[in-house]
């Protein structure tokens, strides 16, 4: 992992990291050809940028407050194999499901890596607040997964 400077680096690493998933899934939904699918990426991008509303209210000196559960893992995307977006001009509602798991999952795991390096008790606390709602993201991609894909096979 990059060493960081400061708090200050650290939070506008993050900000950028939830800036580019904010770019990632409003090209991801560009490239799905069902409305309520396009839909549902355009609202994952909304929520990055509500994430990175967060970082920069924490960065301002601001408090972000987890909810202190811990999220389910159902653990689908574990098991898939990687699509590239860059290798299909439209996606289907599977792999589309695919590339936001595996998103999710890449993006927990930045914020618990984070959280494990975080100098202070309350970048700790944010950043693991951050890991649970990509957690939560994950999850409800994996349950969508599930109920649209895996039982309907």
């Amino acid at each position: 992992m990059k060493n960081f400077e400061s708090v200050d680096d650290v939070l506008a690493f993050a900000i950028r990291e939830e800036e580019a998933a904010h770019a990632f899934y409003t090209e991801l939904a560009q490239k799905v050809d069902k409305a309520w699918v396009k839909q549902l990426l355009v609202d994952f991008a909304k929520e990055e940028l509500r994430h990175k509303g967060k970082l920069e209210a924490v960065k301002a000196g601001k408090g972000f407050h987890p909810s202190g559960k811990q999220v389910m893992d159902l653990q689908i995307a574990d098991y898939l194999v990687d699509v590239d977006p860059a290798q299909h001009e439209v996606l289907d509602y599977q792999q589309a499901l695919i590339i936001a798991m595996k998103k999710e999952k890449a993006a927990f795991k930045l914020y618990s890596d984070l959280a494990a390096a975080a100098p202070t008790a309350e970048l700790r606390q944010t950043f693991q607040a951050l890991a649970q709602e990509e957690a939560k993201h994950k999850l409800r991609f994996e349950i969508e997964y599930d109920d649209m894909v895996l039982n309907e096979n």
